[in-house]
């Protein structure tokens, strides 16, 4: 049965690795059906909108998306799209596995861990106003419900999948409302799974222990700020963006993958942009959509391409995009 997904390229080279990731999944044998729309820079000079209204139609529609790396302009321009897709889909757990990878070296040979953080919320909200000239306040928006939701939804995630621990990460030292309510509620709700073993850690003190030891961590979870954080600081630990992605999910069953870059925009029609951040979340899409076959042959292609030394000129080799998927392509069987 062919599923139709929903694609979204993205900025800089997402659309060169859009269309090298469809000539892969197509190679593959997946039945899939790409819908393209167009969200962020280009969205936004052609119709004054980042994330126009066809975008959030066709999500809905497809209930599956995978989305190259959306740019966020620095310090000025509109709100970042990512945020906006969502806070209009009510996406608001960010899912980011962090491990080892066959074929690229990372700091660790054994990390295993899964960053979950809420995403909809926190200083995130962009909810910002100028008080007097030279004074900016940018406002920190922490709800009872959605700390309770993102919470359960970790020990949930725990549970299926086999976890047995759960990190809470907070600052609730200094932000004693805000970061105070994420905390109680967590301590609230871990009794109701007691499979599940549960501590809490200060935001900083968790970063070291990350740097430190990734082993102790099994699930964590946190506000938007410090979950973003400890993602990016993880993927470091495990070779770099080539090596993690993301899905953003919530109580629907709407679910969009993503990449969680894409490269410099120095690199556009250069051709040799690293497809690797967005097959990572193909590979994943397939596997949610039942196309578990298609998405093994890839990761197979993958780990044996990187053994081989095929790689791009950002992880140490010498390969175009195209290049580097003909080799995927080659390794599929």
């Amino acid at each position: 049965m062919t599923t139709t997904v929903t694609l979204i390229p993205g900025d800089g080279v997402g659309p060169e690795l859009a269309r090298a990731t469809r000539r892969l999944v197509a190679a593959a044998g997946a039945d899939v059906v790409f819908e393209e729309v167009t969200a962020g820079r280009k969205a936004f000079e052609a119709t004054g909108d980042p994330v126009p209204a066809d975008v959030i139609a066709a999500i809905k529609r497809n209930r599956t998306a995978l989305k190259g790396l959306i740019g966020t302009p620095v310090g000025y321009g509109y709100e970042s799209p990512n945020v906006r897709l969502r806070k209009e889909l009510d996406l608001f757990a960010a899912v980011r596995p962090v491990r080892v990878q066959p074929g690229l070296r990372g700091r660790y040979d054994d990390v295993d861990c899964v960053v979950i953080r809420e995403s909809t919320e926190d200083v995130y909200s962009g909810i910002e106003h100028q008080v007097v000239p030279g004074v900016v306040q940018s406002i920190k928006v922490t709800t009872r419900a959605a700390c309770e939701r993102i919470i359960r939804f970790a020990f949930e995630f725990a549970v299926s999948h086999g976890r047995k621990k759960l990190t809470l990460v907070h600052k609730a030292n200094i932000m004693k409302q805000s970061d105070g309510l994420f905390l109680r509620c967590g301590k609230e709700i871990a009794p109701e799974y007691p499979q599940i073993a549960f501590e809490a850690l200060i935001a900083d003190n968790a970063s070291m222990q990350l740097v430190r030891d990734p082993s102790r961590y099994d699930v964590i979870v946190a506000m938007n700020l410090f979950g973003d954080l400890l993602a990016d600081l993880g993927a470091g630990l495990v070779g770099g963006v080539s090596n993690v992605w993301g899905s953003l999910r919530g109580e629907s069953d709407v679910v969009v993958y993503e990449a969680v870059s894409a490269g410099d925009d120095a690199l556009v029609g250069q051709g040799i942009a690293n497809p690797l951040p967005l097959l990572r979340p193909a590979v994943a899409m397939l596997r949610h959509i039942g196309e578990t076959a298609a998405a093994d042959r890839i990761d197979g292609a993958i780990a044996r391409a990187l053994a081989d030394g095929v790689r791009t000129k950002d992880v140490g080799g010498q390969v175009t995009t195209e290049g580097m998927i003909d080799a995927l392509i080659e390794r599929l069987g």
